[in-house]
């Protein structure tokens, strides 16, 4: 397949799963709790039907390719391809009527994340990246994305979905990182990477991610010019605490107070 063809099958994967959305989007949905530890972490209706129509179209079109996401059983995970979907990343969110939140869609190829997308289908957004580059599609126009310059922690606006997500040791040492930087915002989610390739903002810490919440920013971060690591300064392709830079200056200055 190339490249052209790669690119319009991604586009249509967004397409069926945006249209599959939009209609749930601020409407009176149920919604479902499927933490079993005692938070809240909600699944929708939304979220089963955009997985169920992404993982027909990839099926129908590319059947010995693997796929892994969010709701539903893993089909093929060992397979050379393997496609990792998160149908809607933010679904809290998403539930409360925020626009914060997004599909994410990658294609790993022996476990290596090759292409990514969050697509933002209530903005008509789409944010891709492969690694060597990455774009935005929108109603402001299609453009190159690249990551801001900034040599230092206190000039940077940092962003994290919120601090109560992470244990009380975690939140200390974000803590440090957050009175050094110049301003510090919550909420985002998948969204908040995708403003960082843009150069609107410098950092962001976060933790207990999942690899579907990761896999598909790798690339766009990556291509924008940024960094993404785990705070071990690991890869950060298995989740976890993770923190994205746009310049390695300010990760190398976040990464020092981290670890106290």
């Amino acid at each position: 397949m190339t490249a052209i063809d790669f690119t319009a099958f991604v586009d249509e994967l967004a397409a069926v799963s945006g249209e599959t959305i939009r209609p749930f989007f601020r409407s009176a949905l149920s919604v479902e709790n499927k933490s079993r530890s005692g938070g809240f972490d909600p699944v929708t209706a939304a979220d089963r039907a955009a997985e169920t129509v992404m993982r027909a179209l990839i099926k129908k079109n590319f059947p010995a390719h693997g796929v892994i996401g969010e709701e539903f059983p893993p089909d093929r995970p060992d397979a050379e391809y393997v496609w990792i979907l998160d149908p809607i990343d933010g679904t809290k969110s998403f539930i409360c009527g925020m626009p914060a939140w997004g599909t994410l869609i990658a294609l790993t190829r022996h476990g290596e994340p090759i292409y990514g997308m969050m697509h933002q289908p209530f903005t008509h957004e789409q944010f891709s990246g492969d690694g060597d580059g990455a774009g935005y599609r929108g109603p402001a126009g299609d453009r190159a994305l690249r990551t801001r310059a900034c040599a230092n922690l206190a000039d940077a606006i940092m962003l994290t979905t919120s601090p109560l997500l992470m244990n009380e040791a975690d939140r200390h040492c974000f803590a440090r990182v957050e009175q050094a930087v110049r301003l510090s915002r919550y909420g985002g989610d998948c969204y908040a990477y995708c403003v960082l390739a843009a150069g609107h903002v410098d950092l962001i810490i976060e933790t207990e991610l999942k690899p579907h919440d990761v896999l598909a920013l790798i690339p766009i971060i990556e291509g924008a010019g940024g960094i993404m690591t785990t705070w071990e300064n690991d890869r950060p392709h298995h989740g976890g605490r993770i923190i994205a830079a746009g310049d390695t200056r300010v990760h190398a200055q976040a990464m020092a107070l981290l670890r106290g």
